[in-house]
């Protein structure tokens, strides 16, 4: 396969996917985030171009030493349909899967934001234990390891009590998915993760990325 670097090439891929969402999900928060600045260091690759059957997206140099517990997504051209179809991504049987779709479901209404008492903040790198325990996924080393680099290089939004303490919050991972969404069961029920999902959905879209549920 051929390693797109150039940067013409991947902004037109990027709207060749663009067209064929949502069926182009699973590669194309990868290629978003490539145009963007690479944060979390992946590259795409194509079986051929400019006519590619085939997309994979994957950790540079496919050095994936397990560590990050990063994903590999194939998206392929569906014969004869003009259409995107994704195939199943690979991922880290004890990280499970990472993420439901690009971006976030958010419910929009007028004047809607925090409760009372609460505000939108960031998390910062000394939550990470608290991500790793929260996380379904998280509880080791390797979770652990995964959430901190998220947590330095992916967008995501918090909501913070009086104390700044976090109450809620959303992250995001390399493939522009939500990784881990989480209320502090004593904070439930009080639309917190309304406003949280709200907020990255609006964020998102303001650096080009569409949002889906």
């Amino acid at each position: 396969m051929q390693i797109l670097t150039n940067p013409a090439q991947l902004q037109r891929l990027e709207g060749i996917l663009r067209k064929s969402l949502p069926l182009a999900l699973p590669v194309f928060g990868a290629v978003l985030n490539i145009n963007r600045g690479n944060p979390g260091q992946f590259e795409v690759l194509v079986d051929k171009w400019p006519e590619f059957g085939a997309v994979l997206a994957r950790p540079s140099g496919e050095v994936a030493s397990g560590d990050a517990g990063r994903c590999r997504v194939g998206v392929a051209r569906c014969p004869g349909t003009g259409h995107v179809c994704s195939e199943h991504p690979w991922v880290p049987p004890d990280l499970g899967v990472l993420g439901a779709g690009l971006g976030y479901w958010a419910h929009w209404k007028q004047g809607f934001g925090p409760a009372p008492g609460v505000r939108v903040g960031s998390l910062q790198p000394s939550h990470v234990d608290l991500l790793n325990n929260t996380w379904p996924y998280g509880g080791n080393a390797r979770s652990r390891r995964y959430l901190a680099e998220i947590l330095g290089r992916f967008p995501q939004v918090c909501l913070q009590d009086g104390s700044g303490q976090p109450v809620a919050w959303v992250l995001t991972d390399h493939f522009g998915t939500g990784t881990h969404s989480y209320t502090l069961p004593e904070q439930r029920r009080r639309g917190h993760m309304q406003v949280a999902l709200t907020v990255a959905a609006q964020r998102a879209q303001a650096r080009g990325f569409p949002t889906f549920g």
